[in-house]
Order: structure tokens, then C-alpha cells, then sequence
């Protein structure tokens, strides 16, 4: 049997610098900000415990369909690698045409996660074979230590083999689709909608549900397959991952009996099937929608201790509207704001008490509905271009003592965006006319001792070649 590095790569969507979603049309109501993960070492230098596992798109299909992705890899990047590209082409090459209602639509959805995770599972049968075929190689009968002791290499090759297997991804994906938003999601990366209630305050609303141990349904579920959720609740994983959907890793879904913990489940406890929401309709009130791996939710809620991480993710987002330029900007600057706080919390107090020591990769993105871009860059056109600065103002946030959970107390006064003009004056000296603003600038420069000494060197010979005028 050929090695890993003879084997051709048979997987067809495989971890490259290029991606054919590279080929779509970027969204330009929308933008994605990162940060690669790190171990806080005492001496401040950066390091990175794996590369940068988390993917996204942000694409325009036409202008009533828009799709948006993050996917939250683990165990390397193969499986979110996949899905990103996979995902767009369940949805967007043909599956909506015709499709108008609600339940058709978040059909689509779920059989598009459905398909993603089918397709990868099919991709990694070479994989399969040779982790079998390793196995098969080795005796039964004995233990791990025995088994290390007699087969070292082959123990290796295994391990490595599972750890490839373990690929997986937690994936978040809305669908903007005649003018209603749809969101699915597997795992614990999460969806956020900003929108404003009948008093225009601005509110929160969570539109994915997080996988995970905390989830009593999800417990429940797994209740249901005959897992004991008592030992599982004492816990912190499920197999060899925290959540408990997820797409890929076969390791706790075809080799799910090889985990103690899984092992008397009646069906595949780890599954792929989305959670869906949706459709909404995208009126006045939206304003915002924010799509985030669970790094950044993680981050702020560890280093902050707080248990309202949802608006404080808001807050922050609101103040960068109010600042940046751009949406790439406002994502990026809300990433950067939560991994110094992180950052700061991680080399100023003991590491053991009460953080990790690390933190994970962050990706979010955000896509504007209507909420104000008071510092937006304006697009040149072929118009005349006056000098006419303009000064805005940014309200300032105000947070109501009693608000709750998922208010931002962002008023419609805030939404305005008011800006007032300053006094031109300072452009024009006194007494000038704003209608001779474009007439002929007389010289103020004078070279008639230049043109003396042309002539003067013209007469005496020592004129350099090429002045002649």
C-alpha cells in the first residue's frame, strides 16, 4: 500500500491557497475580520498553537440572493476547507430555482449541510482503508502499552490516521433570499441579528443554537439514544470533541462505538443535521447581522466574565459603525478590541485561576442591513468635486440601568447620523466671490532673471544642449 506521501490526493476539495468561491462576487454590504489563535507566553512573544483553522464567504449570487458562511475547523482544516466550498455549490447552482416559501427554502439548507457532510465522508475512504488495513496488522490481545512496545510504527501511523479523521467543523451559513434571512448552523458558532424594537432601542436575537454540552435538548437527544447524560454532564467532551453536531469527524460518528462514552449509543450520537431559522423578514428594522466563530464569543466571555456576551458583542460592533470606514473595518476592529481585552486579561493576572493561557482562532463577519456608516468612503464619480469639508458627529451610546439581556439601549436618536457642515470662510480671502472660485490664477512666480541668463549664455556659447526656446 502506497504511504501518505506516495498516494495521490484523491480528496476533491482539498486545503489550497484557491477556491473557486474566490470566483464570486464579493458582497460589498458586507465584511469579515480574523485573528489567528495564540498561547500567551510570559516573555510576550506571539506563538501560535496550529495554523489558522477557521474559513469564510461573503458572496452575491444576484441582487435578491446573498450567502454567507464561517466554519469553525478542528483537528486541521480539511473539513472546513470542504464544507466552504461545497456549501456554496449545494445552494447556489440551481437548488433555489423555484423555490418560494419558507419550508422549501430552509429545505434547501438542511439538504445542502446534508450533502456537505455526505460528500466529505465519502472523500476520506482512502483514508478508511488504510487505518483499517493498519489495524488489521496489529494483534489482538494487547494493550496499549504492549501494542507501543511491539508496533511503535504502526502505532504511529494510526494515530496519525486519526487524527486526519478527527477532522470536523462547526459551520454557521445565512441565506438572504427575495428579501427574507435564513440561518443554519451545526456546532456553536453563532448568528446574531441586530434589529430595532417599536421604541427603535436596538435588540439582539440569536438566530443558531449552540451544540454543545450546556444544551438541555441536546442532552436530552442524546438521552433518548441511550447515553448516560449524568457522566456526560460532568464532562467538558463528547468523544474527542465539546459539541455535539458537528460536519465530519468520523471518528465519533461511523467509529463512535470506539469511545467508552458513545459506545452504547443506538444510532450516531454526533450528527450533521441543522438547526434552521428563518425566514425573516429583512424590513426597516434590521440593521445588522453578524456571523463569528466561537473564539470571539469565547474570548470576551472568559477574559470579561460576562454573561450577557451577546450584547456586549453588539455594544462594541455599534461603537466601530460609528468610527470606521469600512465593514471590513467595523469586523476587524470588533476582533482586534476583543483580543486585547483577552490578550491584556491573559499577562496581567495568574493564568491558572482564571483563564486558559490561550486563545482561539476568531473570525467574524458582518453584513450591513441599514445601520448608519457615518465615516463610509464615498465612491468617485464623474461629477466636479467641490472642497467642502464636512465635520460628522458620532452620538455617543448611552446604557440604561435597568436594560435587559439583549437591548443595547441604542436609541432611534443614535440612528440618525446627524452631521453639520463648517463655515468655508477660511477658503476665501475677504472679499473674493464664490463665482470667481474657478477663474484664471494670475502668476506669482516671476523668471525674468531665468530667461536673462538663457540669453546671456545663448550669447556667450555656453548654452547647454536642449534648452531652445
Amino acid at each position: 500500500m502506497p504511504t501518505r506521501a506516495e498516494r495521490p490526493n484523491l480528496m476533491p476539495f482539498q486545503d489550497t491557497q484557491y477556491s473557486w468561491t474566490d470566483d464570486l462576487p464579493v458582497c460589498k454590504q458586507s465584511g469579515v475580520g480574523f485573528s489567528t489563535n495564540q498561547i500567551y507566553r510570559e516573555d510576550g512573544y506571539r506563538q501560535e498553537e496550529h495554523s489558522f483553522e477557521d474559513r469564510s464567504f461573503h458572496c452575491r449570487y444576484d441582487d435578491s440572493t446573498f450567502l454567507y458562511g464561517v466554519f469553525d475547523g478542528h483537528e486541521g482544516t480539511n473539513a472546513a476547507n470542504f464544507a466552504m466550498q461545497r456549501m456554496a455549490a449545494e445552494i447556489l447552482l440551481g437548488q433555489l430555482n423555484g423555490k418560494s416559501t419558507d419550508e422549501e427554502i430552509k429545505e434547501v439548507l438542511r439538504q445542502a449541510f446534508i450533502a456537505v457532510e455526505r460528500g466529505y465522508l465519502d472523500s476520506i475512504g482512502d483514508l478508511l482503508a488504510e487505518r483499517a488495513s493498519l489495524q488489521f496488522d496489529i494483534p489482538d490481545g494487547l494493550n496499549s502499552y504492549e501494542t507501543y512496545q511491539k508496533f511503535p510504527h504502526l502505532v504511529d501511523k494510526l494515530n496519525s490516521l486519526n487524527c486526519e479523521l478527527s477532522a470536523g467543523a462547526s459551520a454557521v451559513v445565512a441565506l438572504v433570499y427575495g428579501g427574507r434571512l435564513y440561518v443554519a448552523n451545526v456546532g456553536d458558532s453563532r448568528a446574531l441579528l441586530c434589529k430595532t424594537d417599536s421604541n427603535q432601542v436596538l435588540r439582539v436575537v440569536q438566530l443558531s443554537v449552540d451544540h454543545d454540552l450546556r444544551n438541555e435538548d441536546e442532552l436530552l437527544r442524546l438521552a433518548h439514544l441511550g447515553l448516560d447524560t449524568d457522566s456526560i454532564r460532568q464532562g467538558s467532551h463528547l468523544g474527542n470533541q465539546e459539541n455535539t453536531r458537528c460536519l465530519g469527524n468520523y471518528l465519533v460518528k461511523g467509529g463512535y462505538r470506539e469511545f467508552e462514552e458513545l459506545a452504547t449509543a443506538t444510532a450516531e450520537p454526533i450528527i450533521a443535521e441543522p438547526e434552521i431559522h428563518g425566514g425573516i423578514e429583512l424590513d426597516e428594522s434590521c440593521r445588522f447581522l453578524l456571523l463569528m466563530s466561537r473564539g470571539l464569543y469565547k474570548s470576551l466571555e472568559e477574559a470579561t466574565g460576562t454573561d450577557q456576551v451577546n450584547k456586549e458583542l453588539a455594544l462594541i460592533a455599534v461603537e466601530q459603525f460609528r468610527v470606521q470606514s469600512t465593514l471590513t473595518g467595523v469586523a476587524q476592529a470588533v476582533v482586534d478590541k476583543v483580543v486585547r481585552i483577552h490578550h491584556d486579561i491573559n499577562m496581567s493576572i495568574s493564568q491558572s485561576t482564571v483563564t486558559t493561557g490561550k486563545r482561539d482562532d476568531i473570525t467574524l463577519l458582518v453584513r450591513n442591513f441599514n445601520f448608519p456608516l457615518l465615516n463610509a468612503l464615498k465612491s468617485p464619480t464623474s461629477q466636479s468635486v467641490r472642497f467642502n469639508p464636512i465635520v460628522e458627529t458620532a452620538p455617543i451610546i448611552t446604557m440604561p440601568e435597568n436594560e435587559d439581556y439583549s437591548s443595547t439601549g441604542l436609541t432611534d436618536e443614535n440612528l440618525d447620523g446627524s452631521t453639520s457642515e463648517t463655515s468655508t470662510s477660511d477658503m476665501y480671502p475677504p472679499g473674493a466671490k464664490r463665482t470667481d472660485r474657478n477663474a484664471r490664477i494670475k502668476s506669482y512666480v516671476n523668471f525674468s532673471e531665468y530667461y536673462e541668463n538663457v540669453e546671456k549664455r545663448r550669447r556667450e556659447g555656453t548654452l547647454p544642449e536642449g534648452i531652445n526656446f
